[in-house]
């Protein structure tokens, strides 16, 4: 069976020709191709890029992700011919750029190692820093910066972090050490610890790996960066990388491979007078035009990702290093204006110097995109087309989240940074292979850390959201939480988490595993139990793209409603029209259950006239409230679809009733007995004259529902069926009990004739389900040919109304050019025609063996989720082209759970077809889905 491993390296089978067509692997930062990302990986190109515009980055090189491609194909794991000599050449230009030598003892150039694909994959990928130390360059750097802590420092950091990436050694071993001598010195945060202390944990880190490998720790500088550039490279197939490109769907064509950036070490930890930093051009969480990040002063890069320390807002540089301040703010207003996209840099500050390490698009969520897509666009620095494109269409579900009622008078347990907006609740859970273990089980868990790593990817997937102890808002937790919408509570400091005995602390409270906790990723509140949620509401910036997207897109976008509340949602949402009115959604109400019972209990037409009499007047109110609500929008409405046994009880639930009927009734009957028993008797000891016997009318009420439970039993009996879903449905039921749709149609029309002439501008739609012959059709429209004459004649008007058929019948796409004879609109329902095409039972296929057909690569998608364009879509564009070849004025739309999916909506587009319609909340995703098809066409427009 296949691995994601072996799939994605079966696509790399070209790549020894590959290779010799383009040997050059290796790139200085002054020749790479700034906007090659496939070929540099995001970070490379981007310091290449950044590197030729003028700013101060650090010098440099990067290794391809052909390199590593190549590396990864060879079974050896040799890094392909001649790039070590190349990277000693680049190191040459490194060494001249800034006056140090790798390896030399006097005078030591420090280097990191950094990973970098295509696609930003926060933390899912391995980096090396301050390689180039051993023994003798160690003391170098000691006397270079006459700072013994500060070598140090670096050193165990160093070992530990190659330890860990490029040997293997497990971080607890290195953690437990750091903790003990952190406990021993007294103090709590790394930078309380003295040289000694460091000098300690930098020989006990050696141990560890000598103990761990066997072998020593490698001194020799260049087989220290051969083995980091190796490590580097498998960390493109190391398990977290792989789920998260699983996750995203990130193919081979989006990014293959990763690229490895060598870049000369600046150091953020020399003193009072450096620092390090992590910054957003605009605020990731709100969109807001305001420099965002944090930095720690005297501190590495790592400490502010990884959430080791809990760094200081960006504003406060303002203070601590006012001329830096200004500086970064230049720094950021240059990369924004270049590359015209929100940018998240990473910057440190080595004794009084700005370097820029890198910089990549921001990862924000939905309203920060939103928010920047619209004001970027009103700055000139986007076009309004761009500002569309930046937007995946399924952000915009997480605009859709729940946030936390106001009214709620709970009092938080705890507060921490808000670190990605959205409130959520569930089960603490303190591991991530546990948050996976309960939510495949579908249940509900926040995942509770002291820090997260790129390691608990796993656990941010099945959890509702995020809560960490340290770190801040560009910390792991953060980046990640965002990227997927989902809440994120970082640096609640007030939180001690125990892992080992799977609870948390907080004051004098104990959470512990399993406990409902809410956490409100919008203010950093941290909540017992669960919180009553509110749902959102569009905000003027998101009106306003959305505006946009309508004015570009060709397809309309309708929604899926079924009442008249349904329907004013989906005009809050965008609708421009009702696209599937499910009158069977109406007979459910539990006031007309019953009604419902009674028309398929009746055994004829005539009995039957009875119920229907009664549902004629509901369904014509119901129908007016609808048409008025959309008025003047159109207003499709489907004619009675599913088997009409679905209304009732199956047969073991009526054998259960019945059971426990006859069960009362023998009680009951005993009751009476004993009750008129004891009344005898009484009268004889009074010698008075015998009362008849009690006439208990709760046994004849029950022998009255056994018999109804009985004739709902033989009923249900005779309308089963083997295969009831292409069985006795839709049209079909229409055609053999004529009464039904009639009802219906008398109702529709009569409901639109009294909005006519109440002046309201209606236009209902007459759609008949599960045709497969023209002559369906023809049936079905002499019922409405005939109660339209009659109604127009009483009314005295002329009544305005389309009639056409749903297609999800394999024949009736086969058919298509005859129905359009009878048919003025042609609906897709892809979700009957999608189990018809494959044979395949939606249930059965999705609880069975789909996933296993998706994670093999035996089906590219779900069919029910992404529309089949292979199969299902030949057959609707047969029924397109034919349909329109009988009437050219065909309208077309698709009305099943694709009509919300946006990949299905630009195969809509292509087709050709008028509108989609899908679930209300929806159609902001489809709106911009349907903006992106068409702009999809222009080669001008690009971001």
């Amino acid at each position: 069976m296949n691995t994601p491993d072996t799939i994605e390296l079966s696509q790399e089978a070209s790549l020894e020709t590959s290779s010799k067509i383009n040997q050059k692997f290796v790139f200085s930062f002054h020749e790479g191709d700034g906007k090659n990302k496939q070929l540099l990986g995001g970070k490379g190109a981007n310091l290449c890029e950044m590197t030729q515009i003028g700013l101060n980055v650090p010098p440099g090189f990067v290794i391809s992700t052909e390199a590593c491609l190549t590396y990864l194909a060879d079974p050896g794991r040799q890094l392909p011919e001649g790039v070590l000599e190349k990277v000693k050449s680049q190191m040459e230009k490194v060494e001249s750029a800034t006056g140090k030598s790798f390896g030399d003892p006097q005078n030591p150039l420090l280097v990191s190692v950094r990973s970098g694909s295509a696609l930003s994959m926060p933390g899912m990928m391995d980096t090396i820093l301050n390689l180039g130390l051993n023994s003798e360059t160690l003391q170098g750097l000691i006397q270079q910066t006459k700072n013994e802590r500060f070598g140090y420092d670096a050193y165990r950091r160093f070992i530990q972090l190659f330890g860990k990436v490029a040997l293997g050694v497990p971080d607890e071993k290195f953690d437990t050490i750091f903790e003990e001598v952190k406990h021993k010195a007294g103090v709590k945060v790394d930078i309380g610890l003295s040289a000694e202390n460091l000098q300690e944990i930098s020989q006990r880190f050696l141990e560890v790996v000598l103990e761990h490998t066997g072998r020593p720790f490698p001194e020799n500088v260049f087989e220290q960066l051969e083995i980091a550039i190796k490590a580097v490279f498998n960390s493109w197939m190391g398990k977290r990388a792989v789920d998260y490109r699983r996750e995203f769907n990130i193919t081979p064509q989006m990014a293959n491979g990763t690229a490895v950036n060598v870049v000369a070490m600046v150091f953020g930890n020399m003193g009072n007078d450096s620092a390090t930093g992590v910054g957003f051009t605009r605020d990731p969480g709100t969109g807001e035009n305001v420099m965002f990040g944090e930095y720690l002063v005297n501190a590495q890069g790592e400490d502010v990702v990884a959430g080791i320390r809990t760094p200081k807002t960006v504003s406060l540089l303002a203070e601590e290093m006012p001329d830096l301040y200004r500086q970064l703010e230049d720094l950021r207003d240059k990369l924004e204006s270049h590359y015209k996209e929100v940018q998240d840099f990473e910057y440190t500050i080595e004794k009084g110097i700005l370097y820029c390490l890198q910089t990549r698009n921001g990862k924000m969520n939905a309203t920060a995109m939103v928010r920047t897509s619209v004001e970027m666009a009103k700055e000139r620095l986007l076009t309004k087309e761009q500002a569309l494109l930046r937007i995946k269409p399924e952000m915009l579900e997480q605009l859709l989240h729940p946030r936390l009622d106001s009214k709620h008078q709970s009092e938080p347990l705890a507060q921490g940074l808000p670190a990605s907006p959205g409130a959520a609740s569930g089960q603490c859970v303190f591991d991530a292979d546990r948050a996976e273990l309960l939510g495949r089980a579908g249940q509900k868990v926040i995942l509770v850390r002291e820090e997260t790593k790129p390691e608990d990817i796993h656990g941010f997937f099945a959890s509702q959201g995020v809560l960490t102890s340290r770190g801040g808002k560009t910390s792991h937790a953060a980046v990640v939480a965002r990227g997927m919408g989902k809440p994120c509570v970082a640096g609640a400091e007030g939180i001690h988490v125990d892992v080992k005995l799977r609870q948390a602390k907080i004051g004098e409270k104990i959470l512990h595993e399993g406990d409902n906790i809410t956490i409100d990723g919008g203010t950093g509140c941290v909540y017992l139990g669960v919180i009553p949620t509110v749902e959102p509401t569009f905000s003027d910036e998101l009106k306003t793209l959305l505006m946009w997207a309508d004015e570009n897109a060709r397809l309309k976008v309708m929604a899926n409603a079924d009442t008249p509340n349904d329907a004013k949602n989906a005009l809050e949402y965008g609708a421009v029209g009702i696209g599937l009115c499910r009158t069977e959604r109406m007979f459910n109400a539990p006031e007309r259950l019953p009604i419902v019972l009674e028309m398929i209990l009746a055994d004829t037409p005539e009995e039957r006239e009875v119920p229907l009499n009664k549902l004629l007047p509901i369904q014509r109110q119901d129908f007016k409230e609808i048409f008025t609500t959309m008025a003047p929008r159109p207003v499709t409405v489907r004619l009675l679809d599913p088997p009409i046994h679905e209304f009732l009880p199956t047969e073991d639930e009526l054998r259960e009733e019945l059971q426990h009927l006859r069960h009362l009734k023998e009680t009951a009957v005993g009751v009476a007995n004993l009750f008129n028993s004891l009344r005898l008797l009484h009268a004889e000891n009074e010698g008075t004259q015998t009362q008849l016997p009690f006439n208990d009318k709760g046994v004849e009420l029950i022998e009255q529902a056994i018999a109804k439970k009985e004739l709902m039993r033989k009923k249900v009996h005779e309308l089963h069926e083997v295969n009831p879903m292409l069985g006795h449905r839709g049209v079909r039921l229409g055609l053999t009990y004529p009464e039904i749709y009639k009802m219906q149609i008398q109702a529709i029309l009569e409901a639109a004739a009294e909005c006519q002439q109440a002046n309201i501008d209606v236009r209902p739609e007459i759609m008949v389900p599960q045709v497969c012959a023209s002559e369906e059709l023809v049936r079905v429209k002499s019922f409405v040919d005939e109660l339209r004459k009659k109604i127009e004649e009483e009314k005295g008007i002329k009544l305005v109304f389309k009639f056409g058929t749903m297609i999800e019948v394999v024949r009736a796409c086969m058919q298509a050019d005859e129905l359009a004879k009878q048919a003025e609109f042609f609906s897709f329902g892809t979700n009957d025609l999608t189990q018809a095409t494959f044979s395949f039972s939606r249930e059965d296929a999705e609880n069975k063996f789909l996933p296993f057909y998706a994670e093999n690569n035996i089906l590219e998608n779900n069919p029910f989720e992404v529309l089949d364009a292979k199969g299902v879509g030949k057959l609707m564009q047969i029924a397109v082209e034919w349909g329109r070849k009988t009437n050219p004025e065909l309208k077309v739309g698709i009305c099943g759970e694709h009509g919300g999916q946006s990949e299905s909506i630009k195969f809509c587009h292509e087709l050709g077809l008028t509108y989609v319609s899908c679930s209300g909340p929806r159609v902001p995703v489809a709106r911009l889905a349907a903006a992106h098809a068409k702009l999809g066409e222009s080669k001008n427009v690009s971001l």
